[in-house]
């Protein structure tokens, strides 16, 4: 069915855009609409939709604050732009991890778990933790009498809890609770005895810190006869502290409530509340491991790893490694609050399953009239951020997976699903690549979610390279017609079909099928194969797979199928391990059992999403070792010798040859409280780094800031006949990346650029033998950068290597040699290999996804 046509009436426009490779473009967006900016990796998307964009949106919304407000959340800079008109107040969802804490889990990031929180507090079912009865409100006289049962002739003090764990100051408290003749407390750990007001004042609690007050009503020993006397004590505590006491015994210290205790085991569960489910909270941490689940672990013995942690701190926290907490087995939580239940099953349990699981068991759960009415809302809200999660490709994470293992994709996702939730409306939303780690079937999930957003009244633009996000978009922006310095102009506008029609798009050729990557005439034949056995990490089901050898071998499925898991954490160990028994041992004593085939291998090279750099200083050509070589060239030369220049001169990180007055940075930023920040180019060098005795010296009448300045291609040029240098540049140029400036801040390379500077710098280092293992490498690459990779890719596989890559993009797997299939779906219904083969094998079994993508892909070739 063709698409229908959306009508625009409202636009934002962009006139004199300048930042970094911008070419002074002007553009219209519409308003209320499904826009994706395309076009080749470096081309200028980025720029536009988050550096201009974006940052104005953001901008504009800051200065709308008072400047007492601006100063506490940070000044933005104004992009390079003339004007903008129609900015909506804008949002980015970008390619970044979700945070590296280890307390930030999927349920926490999305709130999902605060919501489960509240849930359990206002319906949990308490349990009692040692012997799992339900747990049963009891009176004053039930408790006392369990008191003299159990502790019958030991002393105790009974007291009051006032206060768990609060922030506040609490002396006007203090003052009163004197007032009213109690005089002894426990602060924090500390016993009081107060005999006048002055003393109470003199306490100083600080109101940001929390704190807990025990009022001390009595101290006695139990029995019989003074049951009168502490069956008043229990009921006094109840009226201060919320039908809550505390009873002392010795070191020991139980809290019991006239709501809640075990009448066979006197175990009492203290006042159900949102916090006490919280794994960050004290009231509702394991106590062995505060809520970490994991303990650190030395592997010495246990007296001289006491003295390491004393004495290097930093050292046992790096090395030391981490078992699961033998308290809580991992679920963060202490006992009480793991006795809780909603439906049979406690906090941590609902957490442990999958977002797929977890809806069909809130869809499934039966509850009594009064508990359904008091839980309507909270589960509705629970249930619609499930299914948002649900529908944006994330069905088989569970709301436990810690936010550090998720890639930056899932990130992007669980963000994007978070805004659906928010049901804004009248907002710019820019999305960087959401697609990426998606499998074509999930990704249509994610076209949809796109929509629904753009359907709440709000404009969606998005930086994509995939083809079906963009035929399903309502308007496309094509950047071009090249990179870096040869891109940053607009090279078409317009509906899907109309910049397929436009002949000056490069975008428009392949969508139009004008352009394409071809099909191999044949695949190539195995050499051999790698067997791996037992492979059974997260979901994989105990799997025995063989990887052929000599081929390009793609692992493709579903998201969270297993990919990652098989190759990264199973099958990369093995290797590594057999490599280094290479090296060790003698060559009988190599065999694995769960490892085959891996003799003829004689290198394995790993190249994974993590970035080249996060500081200006950090460059394609340090990155490569290019620098390194330039500075020795530099530091030869005739001129350095005579004047005694050595190698470390020609570094903008030392400080002999460095400029003084920006300290190699090339730029001066100076602070304007709460006005923008002021970047200005340094007027002492003009931003090339270097003082001028340095920049004096010249090879072939460049200095070293204009060799940094310099492009791949000019640079390849420049230094033909210098082998160590140019075999590194000419690589760059094959990769694509010729417009790539050698001196370039790591943090202005988009992630597609960065990834195949690192596939540079692997290739430069090994010949034939070696396996390489790429996670993804078509990362934000246009279709034309797909197919410079492929060449360069099949050029290596021909000179005698192994290539086995993690990818969902149809181009590359239809031109890989061997397919890998994992499914049938993700999380717990992953993890077993659905098929294997070349890609018109896979493409004819009806239980793959991929093969039902690939298929179409195929026949429309």
């Amino acid at each position: 069915m063709k698409k229908a046509t959306r009508t625009f009436t409202e636009w934002i426009k962009v006139k004199g855009a300048r930042e970094h490779n911008l070419k002074s473009i002007n553009v219209q967006i519409p308003k209320n609409a499904l826009t994706v900016i395309t076009g080749p990796s470096g081309s200028g998307k980025s720029s536009l939709a988050l550096d201009v964009l974006y940052t104005e949106g953001k901008r504009r919304y800051m200065e709308s604050l008072s400047s007492y407000a601006r100063q506490f959340l940070g000044i933005v800079r104004k992009p390079e732009f003339d004007s903008i008109e129609g900015l909506c107040p804008a949002i980015a969802i970008e390619q970044k991890t979700v945070g590296a804490n280890p307390r930030s889990t999927v349920g926490t990031i999305t709130e999902i778990y605060d919501y489960l929180r509240v849930l359990f507090a206002r319906i949990g079912q308490a349990h009692c933790p040692e012997c799992g009865m339900a747990v049963k409100a009891e009176s004053a006289e039930n408790i006392c009498s369990r008191l003299i049962a159990n502790f019958s002739g030991s002393v105790v003090t009974i007291a009051a809890p006032v206060v768990i764990a609060r922030k506040g100051e609490y002396i006007n408290d203090l003052l009163s609770w004197f007032g009213q003749g109690y005089y002894r407390f426990i602060i924090d750990g500390v016993t009081y005895r107060f005999t006048s007001e002055q003393e109470v004042k003199k306490i100083g609690l600080s109101k940001q810190h929390k704190h807990t007050i025990d009022l001390l009503l009595d101290a006695l020993e139990i029995s019989v006869s003074e049951l009168a006397r502490v069956q008043e004590a229990i009921e006094t505590s109840f009226k201060l502290a919320s039908n809550s006491v505390k009873i002392i015994v010795g070191d020991q210290q139980y809290t019991y409530s006239s709501d809640r205790i075990c009448l066979g085991c006197a175990q009492s569960i203290p006042e159900l509340e949102p916090r006490f489910f919280s794994f960050n909270s004290p009231i509702g941490a394991c106590q062995k491991c505060h809520g970490l689940g994991v303990l650190p672990e030395w592997p010495w013995q246990e007296d001289s790893s006491s003295t390491w942690k004393e004495q290097y701190p930093e050292f046992w926290n790096r090395y030391a490694q981490e078992k699961v907490c033998p308290e809580c087995h991992g679920t963060r939580l202490n006992k009480y609050a793991r006795s809780v239940k909603v439906g049979d099953k406690n906090i941590y349990q609902l957490c442990q399953v999958s977002i797929k699981e977890l809806i069909s068991f809130f869809e499934k759960l039966q509850l009594d009239l009064v508990s359904a009415e008091i839980a309507q809302g909270l589960l509705r809200e629970i249930v619609n951020r499930l299914t948002f999660l649900h529908d944006v490709g994330l069905a088989y994470l569970s709301l436990n997976r810690s936010a550090r293992t998720l890639s930056g994709g899932e990130g992007q996702r669980i963000r994007l699903a978070t805004q659906i939730g928010s049901a804004l409306s009248g907002v710019l939303y820019v999305l960087d690549e959401p697609s990426i780690g998606l499998h074509q079937r999930d990704n249509d999930r994610l076209i949809g979610t796109l929509k629904k957003l753009r359907d709440q009244g709000n404009t969606v633009l998005v930086v994509e390279h995939d083809t079906d996000t963009m035929q399903q978009a309502d308007y496309l922006i094509d950047m071009g017609p090249g990179a870096g310095v040869n891109g940053g102009t607009i090279t078409a506008v317009g509906t899907p079909a109309q910049v397929a029609a436009n002949s000056h798009s490069l975008t428009g050729s392949y969508l139009s099928g004008r352009k394409a990557i071809e099909i191999p005439e044949k695949y190539r034949v195995p050499a051999g194969y790698l067997e791996l056995k037992h492979a059974r990490k997260n979901n994989l089901k105990d799997l025995t797979v063989k990887f052929p050898l000599g081929v390009l071998c793609a692992v493709s499925g579903v998201s969270g199928s297993g990919k990652s898991t098989l190759v990264m954490q199973e099958l990369v160990p093995a290797l590594e391990r057999a490599l280094l028994a290479r090296v060790n041992r003698s060559r009988s004593s190599l065999e694995d059992p769960d490892l085959a085939g891996a003799d003829s291998i004689e290198h394995l090279v790993v190249i994974d999403q993590t970035p080249i750099g996060r500081t200006p200083r950090s460059n394609p050509a340090t990155y490569l070792g290019i620098f390194d070589e330039i500075r020795k060239l530099f530091a030869s030369l005739p001129e350095s010798n005579a004047r005694g220049y050595k190698v470390g001169r020609f570094s903008f990180n030392v400080a002999e040859g460095r400029c003084f007055d920006c300290s190699g940075e090339g730029s001066i930023t100076v602070t304007m409280h709460f006005m923008p920040e002021v970047t200005m180019v340094c007027k002492t060098c003009n931003g090339q780094r270097y003082n001028q005795a340095t920049l004096q010296i010249r090879y072939k009448g460049k200095n070293i800031a204009q060799v940094l300045d310099m492009t791949a291609f000019e640079a390849a040029q420049f230094f033909a006949a210098y082998t160590p240098i140019a075999k590194r540049l000419d690589l760059l140029c094959k990769v694509g990346l010729d417009y790539i400036k050698l001196g370039q801040p790591a943090p202005t390379l988009s992630g597609g650029e960065a990834q195949r500077i690192k596939l540079v710098e692997e290739l430069a280092k090994r010949g034939s033998n070696t396996i390489y293992i790429l996670d993804e490498p078509t990362t934000g690459l246009h279709q034309d950068d797909i197919k410079k990779l492929l060449t360069v890719l099949a050029r290596l596989v021909d000179k005698g290597n192994s290539m086995i890559v993690i990818e969902h993009n149809l181009d590359v797997l239809k031109c890989a040699d061997y397919i890998i299939d994992l499914g049938p779906e993700g999380g717990d219904q992953g993890g077993t290999i659905v098929a294997s083969g070349t890609p018109d094998k896979v493409a004819r079994i009806l239980p793959s996804h991929t093969g039902r993508y690939l298929k179409t892909v195929l026949q429309g070739s």
